[in-house]
């Protein structure tokens, strides 16, 4: 299978990491070199053990988060036994605080910008997205179109892991059967906002993660459109010669928008406004602006559960508000779906719909590379990598290893290694790492997640059908950003 052809490279990929080096102390960092110690070589095989079971998620059924917080604690566990056996008691514990800081910092920021998507899921702001797309009366190719532009500029505000599950759920609304139609709308949908979420810090992790380390600026970001279009049109213009020009049943569903629908947006527009003014202009991190904003969030929420009686902004919607945004709301029987709408507003239950698989997930992840750090593993790599091979091909072969290894944690190590590079060097492992787990459905969160929405239609294989397409668009990507900023080199 082409899975595990998938595991046996991203495992050789591990063990390449591991030469018999001598101990050198990091006099920068305090870091020693222990990639020849025993126990340094079992801390890289529980990752890779545990990192093969993210990738088995939808086989074995069993949440990505589980394998990698064990794996962490297990990897932390084996840093300071090795540090202490070499007299150091304190490195270690330096070392794990900064990691938990750095988790900190990113969670908390994701939790606020989870809870303004929920809310306003949960005011109606999607379904309304939806319906107004669905009753156009769009041929299906004009309906590939429509969502593949509405990801692509959606996701730079709602993420790319939001943007691909609500367009999804048009596809599957608008193809019924047509599986052949909603296969190859969902793989231009992932690769769309991907695509999208390249050029902005809130569209992907891996972008967020850039810009809280400050070393690309939140408008600095924007000169990645250019190459961001031309990744995401490439293939769509491909994918797009194999869908009908027919026309789908007709849909007519009404939307429904409760009361402070909008109102929630403009919240989340200005806490978007407060998160980059604090970074830019008072040197804080990013996330303070995103709390501040969460917490007039809840401010306004008060209001809305004081004033709520069960009204709408709108006519009445019938079955489009039970295709949840929340795939785990499919699941619901009507009943309890009809109960979720007339419920009074609780800002508390937005937060409860929070991906807590994710957020558990990025926990596992950044311990677990930043554990290996501690061990040398990311120093080293460096070394092979961009002393190695240089900055560009290096930064190539991240989008690579992150369609295979996901775009996460190959980010984080390339923030752990800190190469030296240029400004145009770090925009282009930027515009890498984002669009380049697109190759592979495993490769990026929108991937994964559009999997389980369209469990049986858009599958590894249908989207490995046209990884080649989605490749060229890659590559096509790479070269136009040499070219539109050649300045930044």
């Amino acid at each position: 299978m082409q899975i595990n052809k998938a595991i046996t490279i991203i495992l050789s990929l591990l063990f390449l990491l591991l030469p018999m080096n001598t101990y050198a102390a990091d006099a920068a960092h305090g870091i020693q070199n222990f990639t020849s110690h025993w126990a340094a070589i079992l801390a890289v095989v529980i990752f890779g053990a545990s990192y093969t079971l993210v990738i088995l998620e939808e086989q074995l059924h069993l949440r990505k988060s589980k394998p990698v917080l064990v794996s962490a604690g297990i990897i932390w566990l084996i840093v300071a036994l090795v540090y202490i056996s070499h007299g150091d008691k304190h490195t270690a514990e330096v070392l794990v605080r900064h990691n938990i800081l750095e988790f900190a910092e990113l969670f908390l920021f994701l939790l606020a910008a989870m809870t303004f998507i929920n809310t306003m899921y949960e005011r109606g702001i999607f379904d309304w997205l939806r319906a107004w797309l669905l009753k156009k009366g769009f041929s299906l190719r004009g309906i590939f179109w429509a969502t593949g532009i509405v990801s692509f500029f959606l996701s730079p505000i709602a993420d790319n892991l939001t943007t691909a599950l609500l367009m999804a759920t048009v596809a599957m609304a608008v193809g019924g059967s047509n599986i052949k139609f909603t296969s190859i709308a969902c793989v231009n949908i992932v690769v769309a906002a991907n695509a999208g979420g390249a050029f902005s810090p809130f569209g992907d992790i891996t972008t967020l993660m850039v810009w809280q380390k400050g070393i690309i600026e939140f408008q600095e970001f924007f000169v990645l459109f250019i190459p961001s279009v031309v990744n995401w049109i490439v293939p769509a213009v491909i994918l797009s010669f194999f869908i009908p020009n027919s026309k789908p049943e007709g849909i007519h569903k009404e939307v429904i928008l409760r009361k402070g629908a909008w109102i929630v947006v403009i919240l989340f527009l200005l806490t978007i406004a407060m998160a980059v003014s604090t970074h830019n202009f008072l040197h804080l991190p990013p996330v303070l602006g995103m709390m501040t904003g969460l917490g007039i969030l809840k401010f306004f929420g008060y209001y809305l559960k004081m004033t709520d009686k069960d009204s709408f902004e709108g006519e009445a919607i019938d079955e489009i508000e039970d295709e949840a945004l929340d795939i785990e709301d499919d699941a619901l029987p009507e009943e309890s779906v009809q109960k979720r709408k007339k419920e009074k507003f609780d800002i508390f239950k937005s937060i409860e719909r929070a991906e807590w698989d994710t957020l558990m997930f990025f926990y596992g992840v950044i311990l677990s590379v930043g554990g290996l750090g501690a061990l040398g593993f990311m120093a080293l790599g460096s070394e092979l990598m961009y002393d190695g091979m240089g900055a560009t091909n290096a930064n190539i072969l991240v989008g690579v290893l992150s369609a295979l290894f996901d775009n996460i944690p190959v980010m984080f190590a390339v923030l752990a290694m800190d190469p030296a590079m240029s400004h145009g060097q770090w925009l282009l492992v930027t515009l890498t790492a984002g669009v380049g787990g697109s190759m592979l459905s495993i490769g990026s969160a929108a991937g994964v997640a559009v999997m389980g929405q369209a469990r049986g239609i858009y599958t590894f294989f249908s989207h490995l059908k046209w990884s080649w397409a989605i490749a060229l668009g890659y590559a096509a990507s790479i070269w136009t950003h040499f070219l539109v900023n050649k300045s930044l080199f």
